[in-house]
């Protein structure tokens, strides 16, 4: 789970509290991603920290969960790809989930995974994918007939559809044996990674929500939709 980023657009909320801790209805988002794994049955969950984590492990130390969660800190951040290359021993040869905590996600994990094991033989990772509203902030792809990533478009000023990466993956054991050899110096998993890996990326769509909290706009606009909802 990426969870060390400052939050800078997210300020002032972030000011005093790491992204991944500020809350969705009162409840941290850490937590909802943490609770949805639970259905999972998963088996250990690593993330990393950077920005305030002192506050992240005070999170984790009170969790009913936390005897499977372990918490690796950057003293300097490694980026979304470095972060995966620096632990890759950690994950046994398993196949992973790897996400961004600073995501809200509804989405059916146990579903996805089902998906994933039924990817053709060729595809190294499955990306969950959604229908966006504004995919000129999102990186938008191009499928095939059988849902395998054909294009890939990294926040473009035109975009070429509403197809958009959900930034959460199911990645292989096949493709983190290669890993570290084929990727040493990538440090963005979707501007370094993604784009070497065209015709080998699976699809999952998920009309589930899938909100990027990067901005006040999407933070306030996702928490009045969801209190509309409760009223």
């Amino acid at each position: 789970m990426l969870a060390g980023g400052f939050g800078k657009r997210l300020r002032p909320l972030t000011e005093k509290v790491p992204k991944c801790l500020v809350t969705i209805q009162k409840k941290p988002l850490l937590d909802y991603w943490i609770n949805n794994l639970s259905n999972c049955n998963f088996e250990g969950l690593l993330i990393n920290t950077h920005y305030l984590p002192e506050q992240v492990r005070g999170f984790v130390n009170l969790h009913p969960l936390k005897e499977k969660i372990r918490l690796v800190h950057e003293e300097i951040l490694l980026g979304t790809a470095g972060t995966l290359r620096k632990n890759i021993k950690y994950f046994n040869n398993e196949d992973i989930l790897l996400a961004h905590a600073d995501n809200y996600c509804t989405a059916d994990f146990k579903e996805f995974i089902l998906h994933h094991n039924k990817r053709p033989k060729k595809c190294l990772i499955t990306m969950m994918t959604f229908i966006t509203d504004t995919p000129e902030s999102c990186g938008i792809v191009e499928l095939d007939r059988d849902g395998v990533v054909q294009k890939f478009y990294e926040k473009d000023t035109s975009p070429r559809g509403n197809l958009a990466n959900g930034a959460i993956y199911i990645l292989s054991k096949e493709f983190l044996e290669k890993y570290e050899e084929d990727f040493k110096a990538a440090v963005d998993f979707s501007l370094d990674v993604i784009p070497n890996l065209l015709g080998k990326i699976y699809t999952y769509h998920t009309s589930a929500k899938i909100v990027d909290i990067g901005t006040l706009k999407t933070y306030y606009q996702l928490e009045n939709q969801l209190n509309f909802l409760d009223s």
